[in-house]
């Protein structure tokens, strides 16, 4: 038995080797879908109605990432952080080294740090991979996209390049276009708090975001979006994942209003006498 046990490692290894060559050789192959197979609306535009979701574990980080402990031991397995391959396109953001060490400063304080724990809105793209779906309502003049974390929404305003925004807000402005088949969505004046994840990967008043939506089927989107922002990054850099339709029976958005779920974390010490309610 002793003898086989080398043979069953080195068997079981090459096994992996040949599936992970197999996997990336599909992954590669993705493509966007042909025209044909694509849904349209009414005007023959490429139809992104519906409630979308990504998978995986990106908002917990972007960039690659083992699997950690959580916040709270008395969570165990359930508060642990799961490990992620990333999202970012050769797997690190070009940030400056100044901006780095402000990246690794957010994710050890991150509990106490990350907007999204006390309810703000999360801003974009991180609001695209969350674990929760988001509605797309599409017309010839705008699209709609409504998020069912903190019941966040944004606007996106088709063929308007001039249409100024009045005033930087959580979720950005957003003007779309036509690129052949890809829905094009440049997002520019947001609130420089949000992060892109519970990492502390993070930006400026600065950031500039471009989205591309295209088919790779009736019921997957390949999202891929690049992010400039000269106040922390050293260039230009992009992420790309899919979105999938989501298919379950009655599948619709659900309300997740968590202001309520965030009071006692961000007031009750300001409760004088109060018992404090622990995790």
């Amino acid at each position: 038995m002793a003898k086989l046990f080398p043979t069953f490692i080195a068997l079981t290894a090459a096994t992996s080797l040949s599936l992970a060559a197999t996997f990336l050789t599909d992954s590669n192959a993705v493509h966007a879908a042909d025209a044909g197979d694509i849904p349209r609306t009414a005007d023959g535009k490429p139809d992104f109605n519906g409630l979308w979701q990504a998978l995986g574990n990106n908002h917990w980080g972007v960039e690659p990432h083992n699997a950690r402990m959580g916040p709270d031991y008395r969570w165990g397995a359930l508060g642990a952080i799961p490990a992620g391959l990333g999202i970012v396109e050769g797997g690190e953001i070009p940030y400056t080294p100044e901006a780095r060490a402000t990246q690794q400063e957010n994710q050890a304080d991150w509990l106490a740090r990350d907007p999204v724990v006390k309810c703000y809105m999360p801003g974009v793209p991180r609001a695209n991979y969350m674990p929760f779906p988001f509605h797309i309502v599409q017309s010839p003049e705008h699209l709609i996209m409504a998020y069912e974390f903190a019941s966040a929404s944004r606007v996106v305003y088709m063929d308007r390049p001039d249409f100024a925004a009045p005033v930087p807000s959580w979720m950005g402005h957003s003007l779309g276009r036509w690129e052949g088949d890809t829905l094009v969505i440049d997002v520019t004046e947001q609130m420089p708090d949000t992060w892109l994840d519970h990492s502390g990967n993070h930006h400026t008043e600065q950031l500039k975001v471009t989205e591309r939506y295209t088919h790779l089927g009736r019921d997957v989107i390949e999202y891929e979006v690049t992010l400039e922002d000269p106040g922390v990054y050293t260039r230009p850099w992009s992420m790309k994942m899919p979105l999938y339709r989501r298919m379950d029976e009655n599948a619709q958005l659900l309300e997740f209003k968590c202001v309520e779920f965030a009071e006692e974390l961000l007031y009750g010490h300001l409760v004088k006498g109060a018992e404090r309610t622990e995790p």
